[in-house]
């Protein structure tokens, strides 16, 4: 693809074209041009493709970007579009999907956290968007209270809640024992990828990633080439925070990756949970450390942790209960309530990616429909159908 072709086309649907996902590799690419800067040109233009075909015309696009001469220069950079056009012929050869926020693929609720990636690259066959998503995470040094937590914890949970999907990076540790255990008890499961998926680090996880792609998926923002560079798994946490309904922190010492992922997850206005440990065991220090600063709560058992979140179980065969819908209900509170009636209570995220209404309108939706008597706030964002 060349600077024409991106000029011809400027697809509009909610299935991204195959230029606009050219594009928007080839925007990564461009030297000095960053994520925040990248979204602001795509919001300007109205697309990847129309960044590249009116890079002459960004002065009038964003009046405020003093180094608008400089960002054209970027795009103009040879070879960006060959290296992007590599990457979705590396994809389309071994059967990986390149996601955008655009596509009903993309974990929509990372729609909501404002570093989310241009683009992901998804292997496999989980729904990201499921309705209850949860990540957990923890130290590569785990001990086996910890990987018997998350056995215990993924096996309940199932359960207790359909409709679930696991997050994590597939890591040493907590990060594979979540994972496995997922696998085990035949929960669909995600591992999220500090590097391209042209290779699986670290390379004794490769039998527990395939695994994976027939009950879950591979997911990544990195391209092919990618070496898992240390600040390479501080970005991808994000991924695993932000796509997420809730983080659990099952084990981990006062430093370690999975406190950025607790940190990005109140960021994130995520919930966010840790399992205790005794105060001499090392692997639990910084577990201890996030409940004594209530910056995670305490769980200890899958009930904990859905009662919190407010999630409703539903038994086998049970069916939701039947409401009568109020006549002068807008269009919005209609599907609102549509989705409680169907699923039990809510987490405004959830409702989010179902409803499809933006996270800033739902807000104050919610507000009227509490006020109204429609819904009742509880606790951590959840929502429940009054009547």
């Amino acid at each position: 693809m060349n600077n024409r072709t991106a000029m011809k086309n400027n697809h509009t649907s909610s299935t991204t074209s195959t230029d606009e996902r050219i594009c928007r590799i080839a925007l990564t690419l461009c030297p000095g041009i960053g994520l925040t800067t990248a979204k602001r040109l795509i919001e300007a233009a109205g697309s990847a493709v129309q960044v590249f075909a009116r890079r002459n015309e960004l002065a009038q696009l964003l009046p405020d970007l003093n180094a608008s001469a400089s960002i054209r220069n970027a795009l103009d950079t040879p070879g960006v579009f060959q290296r992007a056009e590599q990457e979705m012929d590396f994809a389309t050869r071994n059967g990986i999907d390149c996601l955008t926020p655009d596509d009903v693929r993309f974990p929509h609720r990372l729609n909501t956290c404002n570093d989310a990636p241009l683009y992901l690259f998804f292997k496999g066959q989980a729904d990201l968007n499921s309705l209850r998503v949860v990540s957990l995470v923890g130290t590569r040094h785990a001990t086996e209270y910890g990987k018997q937590f998350c056995s215990n914890f993924v096996h309940r949970l199932s359960d207790l809640c359909p409709d679930l999907l696991v997050v994590s990076g597939l890591a040493y540790g907590i990060d594979v024992a979540a994972h496995r255990a997922a696998l085990e008890h035949h929960v669909p499961t995600v591992a999220v990828l500090a590097h391209g998926l042209d290779r699986i680090y670290p390379y004794v996880h490769r039998k527990t990633a395939a695994d994976m792609l027939h009950e879950g998926g591979l997911l990544t923002e990195f391209l092919t080439g990618t070496e898992p560079e240390r600040y390479n798994f501080i970005s991808r946490n994000r991924i695993v925070a932000g796509m997420a309904d809730a983080v659990v922190v099952v084990e981990s010492g006062i430093k370690g990756g999975s406190l950025i992922t607790a940190a990005l997850a109140n960021d994130y206005n995520r919930e966010c949970f840790a399992v205790p440990g005794r105060v001499s065991d090392e692997q639990s220090a910084g577990c201890n450390r996030l409940i004594r600063d209530n910056k995670a709560a305490l769980v200890q058992d899958a009930e904990d942790f859905v009662q919190a979140m407010g999630w409703s179980t539903v038994a086998a065969g049970q069916k939701p209960v039947q409401r009568q819908l109020f006549q002068e209900l807008t269009a919005e509170e209609t599907l609102v309530t549509q989705l409680l009636a169907r699923h039990g209570d809510l987490s405004i995220n959830t409702l989010t990616v179902e409803s499809s209404i933006p996270v800033a309108r739902l807000s104050a939706l919610l507000f009227e429909m509490e006020m109204k008597g429609l819904v009742k706030a509880l606790a951590g964002n959840v929502y429940h159908l009054l009547g």
